[in-house]
C-alpha cells in the first residue's frame, strides 16, 4: 500500500493513494484520525479494506504533507554511504553518526523547500527512510524489520554553514521546511527487502546522486538495534538513513540549491518525492499572496 498525509482544502488527513485518487481514511477509520495514531493500532489491516473503494479526490486536488506529519522523533544518521565518507573524508564510524530533526523542519512532497534568509549554502542530501510501525527497546537486529510499517523518500535538505558552526549538526539540519519527507510511505509487504532498491537525486533534471541502498555502512536493522538501545522507538518514528556521495557541498564549484529549482529523490518501488526550492523572502510573498 502507498499511504500519504495531505490537506484537504484546510483539513489534514491521510489515505490510500491509488492509480485513480487517494482514499480519505481518517473519514472512514474516525477512530484514528492520523497515520501515527493508526500505526500505533499495530495493525493496518483496517486501511487495506479499504483498498477498493472509490477515491475522495484527484492527486492534484490536495497538498501533501510530511508522510508522518507528527512524529515522537527523527534520526537522521550522518556520513552512512562509503562514497559520502570517502568525500567528506571522514574514516568509517564504529557506531551510527546520529542527529535529529524538528516535525516543522519538514514539508511534503510538490511543497517548497525553502532557503533561509542566513544562508546561499543550502545543499540537498537524498535519502531513504524507515518508519516505525511496532514498539520497542533493545531490538534485536534479527527482530528488526517486524518494527517497520514502510519506508519513503527524504531530502536532508542542509544549510552546509550553520552545519558547520560546531561538530553538533542541529542548527544546519532544523531550519523551518529544509526538508522533505514523502511523497508517501510505502508498506514493507510490497519491499520485503529494502536493500534491492536504489536512489537517485535529481536537480532540475540532473543526476547528482545514485547508489543502490545496499551500500548502506549501517544498514535497515543494524540502525533500529542501535536507536532502539537508547530509547524506545515507538509507531510513527523516522530513522533516515543517509545520503551517497554526490552532494553539492563537495563539488567544484559548490552546487547549492537556489531559488527556482526543482529536486526530486527517486527510491525504487517507492516513487518520486519532488520540490521547488524557494528563497524565504519569495515562499513568503507566495504566503501572502
Amino acid at each position: 500500500m502507498r499511504i500519504a498525509s495531505f490537506k484537504a482544502g484546510q483539513t489534514a488527513t491521510y489515505g490510500l493513494v491509488t492509480n485513480a485518487g487517494i482514499i480519505d481514511a481518517e473519514k472512514r477509520l474516525k477512530a484514528y484520525p492520523t497515520l501515527k495514531s493508526l500505526l500505533a493500532r499495530g495493525s493496518l489491516d483496517e486501511l487495506k479494506a479499504l483498498q477498493s473503494e472509490r477515491p475522495d479526490y484527484a492527486l492534484a486536488e490536495i497538498e501533501l504533507l510530511p508522510t508522518v506529519p507528527d512524529p515522537d522523533k527523527i534520526f537522521c544518521i550522518g556520513v552512512n554511504y562509503a562514497t559520502h565518507l570517502a568525500e567528506s573524508g571522514h574514516p568509517t564510524p564504529p557506531h551510527p553518526m546520529i542527529f535529529t530533526r524538528f516535525a516543522n523542519s519538514q514539508v511534503g512532497g510538490g511543497q517548497p523547500m525553502i532557503r533561509p534568509l542566513e544562508s546561499e549554502r543550502f545543499d540537498f542530501e537524498g535519502e531513504m527512510t524507515v518508519i516505525i510501525g511496532k514498539a520497542g527497546r533493545r531490538i534485536s537486529r534479527e527482530e528488526a524489520l517486524a518494527h517497520v510499517a514502510g519506508y519513503a523518500c527524504y531530502n536532508d535538505g542542509s544549510i552546509r554553514d550553520w552545519q558547520r558552526h560546531t561538530s553538533q549538526f542541529a542548527p544546519g539540519k532544523n531550519f523551518v521546511g529544509t526538508g522533505a519527507f514523502g511523497p508517501w510511505m510505502v508498506t514493507t509487504d510490497e519491499i520485503p527487502d529494502i536493500s534491492k532498491q536504489a536512489i537517485t537525486t535529481r536537480l532540475n533534471g540532473v543526476e547528482v546522486q545514485a547508489a543502490p541502498i545496499s551500500d548502506l555502512v549501517f544498514d535497515v536493522p543494524a540502525l533500529i538495534a542501535y536507536c532502539s538501545t537508547f530509547t524506545e522507538l515507538v509507531p510513527g518514528d523516522v530513522i533516515v538513513t543517509g545520503t551517497t556521495g554526490g552532494v553539492g557541498a563537495y563539488r567544484t564549484p559548490p552546487l547549492w540549491m537556489k531559488d527556482g529549482d526543482v529536486v526530486e529523490v527517486e527510491v525504487s518501488g517507492i516513487g518520486v518525492l519532488r520540490n521547488p526550492v524557494k528563497d524565504e523572502v519569495a515562499a513568503a510573498a507566495t504566503r501572502a499572496a
